[in-house]
């Protein structure tokens, strides 16, 4: 599966400059690549992030997540969501899940990985307990 070049940039963008909040992206199966579908301005939150995934389709998402630690300190964490509803097409999740390694490898910078079939494996609460 190839990665398309603006995964990459978008990743980079997120990581060094902080314009986008989250990026979700979607494998074209037509073109047998990874592509962003979608990016998320830093004025969004996790619950607009959330709502971006689709109900009944895989995808791969990023989600930078601020928080502030017991020390009061401000930090930030970079989430690869690996996003699988049981909804999905057996040969999607095949295809997500066969692709997601090398897909990774080329972002680099990720901090805490997450393999999500339902919403409440993605939630705020199971990120925040990530997160420290």
């Amino acid at each position: 599966m190839a990665v398309d070049d603006e995964c990459k940039l978008r990743f980079l963008e997120l990581k060094a400059k902080r314009t986008h909040r989250f990026i979700i992206y979607k494998i074209d199966e037509k073109k047998k690549m990874v592509v962003v579908e979608k990016v998320g301005e830093p004025v969004l939150n996790y619950d607009d992030f959330a709502a971006t995934l689709p109900a009944n389709e895989c995808r791969y998402a990023i989600f930078d997540y601020d928080f502030v630690t017991e020390e009061n300190c401000q930090k930030s964490k970079i989430f690869f969501i690996a996003w699988s509803p049981d909804t999905a097409r057996v040969r999607s999740k095949m295809i997500y899940a066969s692709s997601k390694e090398r897909f990774k490898r080329e972002l680099d910078g990720i901090q805490v990985e997450l393999q999500a079939t339902d919403s409440a494996e993605v939630g705020l609460d199971v990120i925040q307990g990530r997160a420290n």
